[in-house]
């Protein structure tokens, strides 16, 4: 077998360094890459990592009480007005002795808007240990400022039925011993005596239950 010249022996040589250089140098490359990689994901990373939270929404508004009874004077009119709250729902009273007016509704942020028979309405925001708000009746309208209302204190409502007829009966009692009360057998009006919290009183010759607004809290009467 021939052999190669000295020159193509350098020649082949040379080759092989070459290649191998090339080689060496893609790998260098190769590596280099890798850890450019390797160092940004890992710069993404402690950069995620790091991130602050998402600012948290921050509630306004005063909550509204979950268990909560009022009841006070309306200015400049002469009649009382009861409020009661349970767990979001808000049943609302109004009586001066000649008429009344029952109304229903929500409590939120601390406020009550409530909804009555021909566009009546009450509106109150509950500041601290009483009611302050607006009562609207028709054309008419009245503020009001209800103190917290401890028990025998509060707003009560009978209803049964008398010789044929739903008799409906509602009574508010203050602090301070004050009270009115209105009675009417079908439409018709009828005398209501002074109600003693915790008996039966009796209207228009029959004895009736005088329920606690816990009993009918979020009815319309």
């Amino acid at each position: 077998m021939p052999r190669l010249g000295p020159a193509l022996t350098l020649a082949a040589g040379g080759i092989v360094a070459v290649a191998l250089g090339v080689l060496s140098v893609s790998a260098a490359s190769s590596a280099n890459s890798t850890d450019a990689g390797g160092a940004a994901q890992a710069g993404a990373e402690a950069t995620t990592q790091v991130s602050p939270p998402p600012p948290t929404a921050v509630k306004t508004g005063r909550p509204a009480p979950v268990r909560a009874d009022y009841a006070g004077r309306v200015k400049e009119q002469g009649g009382l007005i009861a409020i009661s709250v349970r767990n979001g729902k808000v049943i609302g009273y109004f009586c001066d002795g000649r008429t009344e007016a029952w109304f229903a509704g929500r409590a939120k942020d601390g406020e009550v808007r409530l909804k009555g028979f021909g566009g009546s309405s009450v509106s109150a925001r509950l500041d601290g240990n009483r009611a302050v708000g607006g009562l609207r009746i028709g054309r008419k309208s009245w503020d009001f400022t209800a103190p917290t209302a401890k028990k025998p204190s509060g707003l009560y409502r009978a209803s049964a039925i008398v010789r044929g007829a739903r008799l409906k009966a509602g009574w508010i009692v203050l602090a301070d011993g004050t009270q009115t009360g209105f009675a009417k057998r079908g439409e018709q009006p009828v005398a209501v005596p002074a109600l003693t919290p915790g008996t039966d009183p009796t209207i228009d010759g029959a004895q009736v239950d005088a329920k606690d607004v816990d009993e009918f809290i979020g009815e319309m009467p």
